[in-house]
C-alpha cells in the first residue's frame, strides 16, 4: 500500500488545536527505532515490528512539535506508551492506518484515540460491549454506509484509553456508555470518570477514527 503521512488530517480534525497529530496510511519506509525500542520489539513478527516502528516514528514527530527531544517510547502497564514528562498521548493502529496524538499535560490531562476498519463488528461482539439501550439507539440511526456498531466499539476504546492513564483501573467496555450523534460527535460516561466526556468521530479512507481529549485541571480553571 502506498504510504501517505500527515501532521494534520483526519485525526487532527477531531481534536483541539493544541493537540499535535501525525498519521500514516501504510508503513513508513524511513521509520527508525531507538536502541531500547529495538531491543523491546526484537523477535516479534515482521508485521508487529512494522506497526511498532511506524507508531513510534509518528509519535516522535508529533512530540517534536511540542519541543520534546527523541526519547524511547516503551509500553508501560497495560501496553500503552510511557510518554515523556509533561506530555499526554495516545497511539492507534489498524489495517493500513497508524496514528498518534499528543499534547502538553497543562492542556490535556489525557488523550484517547482509536481506529477500526470500516466494516461491521464480528457476530456477537456488539452484545458483549453494548447495552440494550445502546443497541436500541444504534437501530434508530440512519441506515447508511456508516458502520455504527464498529463506531460504538471504537468510541468506547477511545474513552477507555483516555481515562485509564488517570485511574490505572481496568474497565470493561460494556460498562462505558456511549451515545453517538450523526454530526460526528459522541458523548460518554465512564464509571471512573463520573463527570462524563465527549469526543468526535470520522470515517475516512476505509477507517473509522475516534478521539477524546480530557482537559487538565489547569485548562479547566483558565
Amino acid at each position: 500500500m502506498p504510504t501517505t503521512t500527515a501532521h494534520a488530517g483526519a485525526l487532527a480534525s477531531l481534536l483541539p488545536p493544541h493537540v499535535r497529530c501525525a498519521e500514516a496510511f501504510g508503513a513508513l519506509g524511513a521509520g527508525r527505532l531507538l536502541p531500547a525500542e529495538a531491543a523491546y520489539i526484537r523477535g516479534r513478527s515482521p508485521r508487529r515490528r512494522q506497526q511498532f516502528t511506524t507508531a513510534r516514528t509518528l509519535a516522535r514527530r508529533a512530540l517534536a512539535e511540542l519541543g520534546h527531544p527523541p526519547v524511547p517510547l516503551l509500553p508501560g502497564p497495560g501496553g500503552a506508551p510511557q510518554w515523556p514528562a509533561g506530555a499526554a498521548g495516545s497511539i492507534t493502529h489498524t489495517h493500513g492506518y497508524t496514528a498518534c496524538a499528543v499534547a502538553r499535560t497543562g492542556h490535556s490531562a489525557s488523550i484517547g484515540i482509536d481506529a477500526e476498519p470500516v466494516r461491521p463488528l464480528p457476530p456477537g461482539v456488539l452484545d458483549l460491549v453494548g447495552s440494550e439501550d445502546e443497541r436500541l439507539r444504534l437501530a434508530a440511526l440512519p441506515r447508511d454506509s456508516t458502520p455504527w456498531d464498529t463506531l460504538l466499539f471504537s468510541a468506547k476504546e477511545a474513552v477507555y484509553k483516555a481515562v485509564h492513564p488517570l485511574t490505572r483501573t481496568w474497565t470493561p467496555l460494556a460498562s462505558i456508555t456511549v451515545t453517538l450523534h450523526t454530526d460526528g460527535s459522541f458523548t460518554a460516561r465512564h464509571p471512573h470518570h463520573p463527570e462524563g466526556c465527549s469526543g468526535r468521530w470520522v470515517v475516512h479512507r476505509g477507517v473509522v477514527v475516534t478521539a477524546v481529549a480530557l482537559p487538565s485541571r489547569t485548562a479547566l480553571a483558565a
